[in-house]
């Protein structure tokens, strides 16, 4: 199984790059569109993050696969110019998902 990722920002797709995730970035709905369901046809797919910028532009595509979908599993992850979350958020969802404290 693999990690893919959707973003709008090519920082964060070399970031994840140098950590062995592969992805695409794209900045139109249609592209987000597009990309999600290539994602999801795609069966080695196994982990598909998207930044919450681009998850808010298709929730009619990605709600139903957080909700019924076996694979693959979608997780919004916020980009460096994201504004709604505490300045720890990520470390903090970490902690109360896996108990390891970062």
């Amino acid at each position: 199984m693999k990690y893919f990722v959707i973003t709008d920002s090519t920082d964060t797709q070399v970031g994840l790059r140098l950590a062995g995730i592969e992805g695409v970035v794209v900045r139109e709905p249609s592209q987000v569109r597009e990309a999600i369901q290539t994602a999801a046809a795609d069966r080695e797919i196994g982990v598909l993050l998207i930044t919450e910028k681009l998850a808010a532009l298709c929730q009619d595509l990605i709600d139903p696969m957080k909700l019924t979908a076996q694979r693959p599993l979608v997780v919004e992850i916020p980009d460096r110019h994201s504004v709604g979350r505490a300045p720890d958020s990520i470390t903090r969802y970490i902690r109360e998902a896996i108990g390891v404290k970062v």
